[in-house]
């Protein structure tokens, strides 16, 4: 009788294994699933999946109707609209066409200082290349991509120091850069500094801490109109301040820095909350224990800083800036509300030439700018992410 029961529990296939009968071929791919694990798997699909596809469906379809717009040009007629595919010729006149002085600048023969940037520059760009062929890890499409970030980033290095020479004016696409790469340089060094300070044992620092919280609370349409104000030399709450300085007869909207610097001020003091609330939360979550013992072992706060704490919120530096720099290329609200581009086009950014190309229905062009924006957002975010993020994760 035992041997009978042991022969039929041989017999049972256990959960996972297939089944081998003497005289039947199955195929040993088939394996035996309960019911209730196959219903859990729909049940699951079947929530999920349609989730899945409205995202998908509303953020696929608008990037595969604005490629066409981009490749076309649409113009409205009677009883609806006529759209002509023209292929690549939006973007000829973005970069060599009607648009080019608007989207790239005016371009003048560079300085003698402007030749030393591009020059030590680009070397400095060729030396990173050869470094990385003698480094020998990265295979050779890695080493092709990286020569055409080269290539790229020097080719913007040419149009930075033809435009910014003089007689020179930059386009949208050079002074979204300098909002991009001017802004967040200053908004994290404000914002790591803030953050150290307030993590000191001095007064006052918590009512500190909600204060330095309220720009990031405002909308950028209220922050512009507020520095539009703030900046009316003529009228504005610091009138008498300006007559003190004798620049009662200065207008930022009539120079193109001034005007630039004045979008940026107000940039950087909406942003640098943000910047400020994210490290305060590193600094204030770092080994504690490690820096007493480097200040009871005669650490400076210098060196403690630098060797310590500066190595703990690292990771979380790199995470934060990428963060700020991909909606830092989106900035439109400072520059349309305060300058209005102004004056000319010397505060346009790639977003706010976009949306003037849409006021006046020209959808093919203004497809094409946001195409380019896409590229070069992600090209600046995939080349930070692999040649700083992953280098400070390695060390």
């Amino acid at each position: 009788m035992q041997l009978e029961d042991t022969q039929a529990q041989a017999l049972e296939p256990s959960a996972g294994e297939s089944v081998n009968i003497p005289g039947i071929t199955i195929d040993e791919s088939i394996q035996l699933r309960p019911v209730g694990a196959r219903r859990e798997e729909f049940v699951r699909a079947s929530f999920i999946w349609p989730a899945l596809l409205v995202v998908l469906a509303l953020s696929i379809f608008p990037l595969i109707i604005s490629l066409y717009l981009s490749l076309s040009t649409l113009q409205f007629v009677t009883g609806g609209f006529d759209i002509r595919f023209i292929g690549l010729e939006n973007y000829r006149q973005l970069f060599f066409g009607i648009n080019k002085s608007e989207f790239l600048g005016v371009s003048r023969q560079p300085s003698l200082l402007g030749w030393v940037v591009f020059l030590g520059g680009t070397l400095t760009l060729v030396w990173l290349w050869i470094l990385a062929v003698r480094g020998g890890a990265i295979g050779l499409v890695g080493l092709v991509l990286r020569a055409l970030g080269i290539l790229f980033a020097a080719a913007l290095l040419w149009l930075a120091v033809t435009t910014l020479a003089q007689q020179g004016r930059p386009g949208a696409l050079l002074v979204t850069l300098i909002y991009v790469v001017v802004g967040i340089a200053i908004q994290y060094l404000l914002g790591l500094g803030l953050a150290y300070l307030v993590t000191q044992q001095l007064p006052g620092r918590r009512f500190f801490r909600v204060i330095f919280l309220i720009p990031m609370m405002i909308t950028p349409v209220g922050v512009a109109y507020m520095f539009r104000m703030l900046t009316d030399t003529q009228k504005g709450p610091f009138h008498p301040v300006f007559v003190w300085l004798n620049m009662s007869s200065f207008t930022w909207v009539k120079d193109p820095w001034g005007a630039r610097i004045a979008v940026m001020i107000g940039d950087i003091w909406q942003w640098t909350p943000f910047m400020f609330i994210v490290l305060l939360a590193a600094l204030e979550h770092q080994d504690v224990e490690t820096v007493d013992a480097a200040l009871v072992d005669g650490a400076s706060r210098w060196q403690t800083f630098r060797y310590i704490t500066w190595r703990a919120i690292v990771p979380v530096s790199t995470t934060v800036i990428l963060i700020r720099m991909i909606e830092a290329f989106k900035i439109i609200d400072l520059p349309n509300i305060l300058t209005n581009g102004g004056p000319g086009t010397a505060t346009e950014s790639l977003t706010l030439q976009a949306l003037i190309s849409w006021r006046t229905l020209d959808l093919g062009t203004s497809a094409a700018i946001a195409y380019v924006l896409l590229f070069v957002v992600t090209v600046f975010g995939v080349a930070y992410v692999n040649l700083i993020r992953r280098r400070v994760a390695d060390a």
